[in-house]
């Protein structure tokens, strides 16, 4: 069962609570609905972390714990989530999230100089803001939709192939009570 697999690598929250950096969020880790490893809980939590970190906004772990706290889904599934937008991948990410903004918006696409400089972003951020608010807008409600719409398909298939393998077992014990 796919909460098996989860359990495995996600923290314990006795863990989380007792580290003195965490101290003032003991209340938000100790709400055990925040900790829950259901079908709702899982897909839900995906959807808040791919759709935090596909955002273009600083503290993009914070807005994850608010809106896993706020749809009481699994706060450290939707804060781990939000690490798909590292260091390495978010100019690749953004890029795209521009990208689409500027085919929705049907405006050409603004090419990088040879030497990319803080000069130039900040002088051509008021033209390229538009495209990548609602690029990343539409990436972030999609990719979340996605996320959460896999991990529901993905725990029924488990489900249903576990009891499946039960009956399975059941009718194996049966037929050799019979013999």
């Amino acid at each position: 069962m796919p909460r098996r697999v989860l359990q495995r690598y996600l923290p314990h929250p006795e863990t989380l609570r007792r580290q003195r950096s965490l101290r003032f969020l003991r209340h938000l880790i100790g709400n055990p609905s925040l900790w829950m490893l259901s079908r709702r809980s899982v897909a839900n939590a995906f959807f808040v972390g791919l759709f935090s970190a596909l955002l273009p906004i600083p503290f993009q772990m914070a807005v994850a714990a608010l809106g896993a706290w706020g749809l009481r889904c699994n706060l450290p599934l939707s804060v781990g989530l939000v690490w798909i937008t590292n260091p390495l991948t978010m100019p690749l990410i953004f890029y795209g999230n521009y990208r689409l903004g500027a085919w929705v918006l049907d405006l050409p696409v603004r090419e990088a100089p040879d030497r990319l400089s803080t000069h130039w972003i900040a002088e051509q951020m008021l033209d390229i803001l538009p495209a990548l608010a609602l690029g990343s807008l539409m990436a972030a409600v999609l990719a979340g939709l996605a996320g959460s719409l896999v991990i529901r398909l993905i725990w029924r298939w488990q489900v249903a192939r576990s009891w499946k393998r039960r009956a399975l077992r059941r009718r194996r014990c049966q037929a050799d009570e019979r013999a």
